[in-house]
C-alpha cells in the first residue's frame, strides 16, 4: 500500500470515528430501518466508551435512594421495606409460592386480584437471584432491578452514541435515570428490565442485527404487556425489509420469533383458567383495567381541574402533556421510524388506559425515546448548562420519589 493510500484510509477511519456530527443527517434521512450504506460507521458500545453514561446513571440513581433512606429513617422506615411495596409484593409472592391456579375471589363473591397479570420473566430472574442475594424474594427483587437499570443505562449510551455521540448517549442515560418516577427503577419493578431489553432490541434493529432485535423482543414479551408496543414495532420492520428484500431470511425470522414471548404467556394464562380470554379477563375482571377511547383520561383531567386532586395527579397530567410535546417533537425531527413509533405506542398505551391514573407516568418510564430531543439540545450546548440541568432533574426526581415512596399511599 502507498503512502497516499495509507493516508485516504487513515483520513475514513478518522471521518467514522472522530466525527459523529455526519450521523445525525444519515439518520434523519432515514425513513425505515437504515439503508444499505457503503460504509456502516461502528459504534463503540464496550464497557470502555460507555462507563460514563454507566457511572452517571449509577451516581444519580444511588443520590436518589440515599436521601430516601434519610427519610426513611426519620420515620423508622427500612429502606428494603419501602423499595418491595406494591407491585413488588407480588413479584416476590410469585417467587415464593408460585402463581394463583385461578382468581382468587372475595368475601362478596366478586373477583379478587391475581398474581396471574404479572409476566414471568422478572420473578424468573428473582428466583435465580434469590438464594444468592439477601433479603429474600424482596431483596432479590431489588437487585435485578438495579441490574437492569444499569442494562438499560448502556442500552441508552449505545443508541445515543449511535444516533449521534457519546456524549448524548451519556446524557440520555443520566436523563432516564432522573425522570420525575424513577424511583421505580430501584424497586422490585419491572421497567427497568423492560425498558434495558427495549433498548437494546431498537439498537440491534437500527443496526440490521435481526435476529438479536427479535429474541430480545421475545425476552420483552415475557416482562410486561407493554412488550405489544416493541413487537409491533420489529414486526413492522420485517415486513417492511422483506417487502423490499432485503437482508434475506433473517427480517422473516426476526419478525416470527418477535412475538413468541408475549403470545406465550398470554396463551399460558388462558389455558391455566380454561378460557382463550384468561390473560384479557384477568386485566378487566379481577384488575379492573382495560382500554377507552381516552374518555377515563379526559375525565380525570377534567375533574383536577375542577376541584382539588393529590399532587400525583396533577404530576401525571403535566408528564402526560409533556410526553405528548415531546413526542410531536421526535415527529418532527425525523427521528428513525422505530424510536418514534415504539415511545407513541407506549405514551398511546398509558393515555388510553382506563383506569390507574397515578400510575400512567410510571407507565411512560420506558419511552426513553421521548428524552432524545432534550439530550440532542444539551448535548449541543456548553457542559456547564448539562451539569445545572442534570443537577436540577436529579433534586426534584430525589424529592419528588420521597413523596411517592413515604406520602402517596397507593402504588408510584
Amino acid at each position: 500500500m502507498s503512502e497516499r493510500d495509507t493516508a485516504r484510509a487513515g483520513d475514513q477511519t478518522a471521518v467514522l470515528v472522530m466525527a459523529p456530527e455526519l450521523r445525525p443527517a444519515a439518520t434523519a434521512a432515514q425513513s425505515g430501518p437504515p439503508a444499505s450504506p457503503p460504509v456502516r460507521p461502528i459504534v463503540d458500545v464496550t464497557v470502555r466508551a460507555a462507563w460514563p453514561a454507566l457511572a452517571l446513571y449509577l451516581g444519580l440513581r444511588t443520590f436518589s435512594i440515599l436521601v430516601l433512606w434519610l427519610f426513611a429513617a426519620d420515620r423508622n422506615r427500612g429502606l428494603l421495606d419501602v423499595l418491595s411495596r406494591y407491585d413488588a409484593v407480588h413479584y416476590a409472592g410469585i417467587v415464593a409460592r408460585g402463581y394463583d391456579a385461578a382468581i382468587p375471589l372475595k368475601a362478596d363473591g366478586t373477583l379478587a386480584i391475581t398474581n396471574l397479570a404479572f409476566f414471568p420473566l422478572f420473578p424468573g430472574l428473582t428466583a435465580l437471584a434469590d438464594p444468592i442475594l439477601p433479603g429474600g424474594p424482596a431483596g432479590a427483587g431489588i437487585a435485578v432491578s438495579w441490574l437492569a437499570g444499569i442494562a438499560a443505562a448502556w442500552g441508552l449510551f449505545a443508541i445515543g452514541a449511535h444516533l449521534r455521540d457519546r456524549r448524548t448517549g451519556v446524557l440520555l442515560a443520566g436523563l432516564w435515570a432522573v425522570l420525575p418516577h424513577a424511583l421505580v427503577q430501584s424497586m422490585g419493578y419491572t421497567e427497568t428490565l423492560f425498558t434495558a431489553l427495549a433498548a437494546w432490541s431498537l439498537f440491534a434493529l437500527l443496526r440490521r442485527h435481526w435476529l438479536t432485535a427479535g429474541l430480545l423482543c421475545t425476552l420483552a414479551g415475557l416482562t410486561r404487556p407493554t412488550g405489544a408496543a416493541l413487537v409491533a414495532v420489529i414486526g413492522l420492520a420485517a415486513l417492511i425489509a422483506v417487502i423490499r428484500r432485503r437482508d434475506g431470511w433473517r427480517p422473516w425470522l426476526a419478525g416470527a420469533i418477535a412475538p413468541v414471548g408475549l403470545l406465550s404467556y398470554v396463551i399460558w394464562v388462558g389455558h391455566r383458567l380454561g378460557r382463550a380470554d384468561g390473560y384479557f379477563h384477568v386485566q378487566k375482571d379481577a384488575w379492573k383495567m382495560s382500554y377507552d377511547t381516552g374518555a377515563f383520561t379526559a375525565g380525570t383531567v377534567h375533574a383536577a381541574l375542577t376541584k382539588p386532586a393529590p399532587l400525583v395527579i396533577y404530576t401525571n397530567i403535566l408528564l402526560l402533556l409533556l410526553a405528548l410535546a415531546l413526542l410531536a417533537i421526535l415527529i418532527l425531527d425525523r427521528l428513525p421510524w422505530p424510536l418514534v413509533v415504539y415511545a407513541g405506542l407506549i405514551v398511546a398505551m398509558a393515555f388510553f388506559g382506563d383506569s390507574y391514573f397515578n400510575a400512567k407516568a410510571r407507565l411512560m418510564v420506558p419511552a426513553f425515546p421521548l428524552l432524545l430531543p432534550i439530550a440532542y439540545a444539551l448535548a449541543a450546548g456548553r457542559r456547564r448548562i448539562a451539569a445545572v440541568v442534570l443537577a436540577a432533574l436529579t433534586l426534584i426526581s430525589a424529592g419528588y420519589g420521597v413523596y411517592l415512596a413515604l406520602a402517596w399511599t397507593a402504588s408510584p
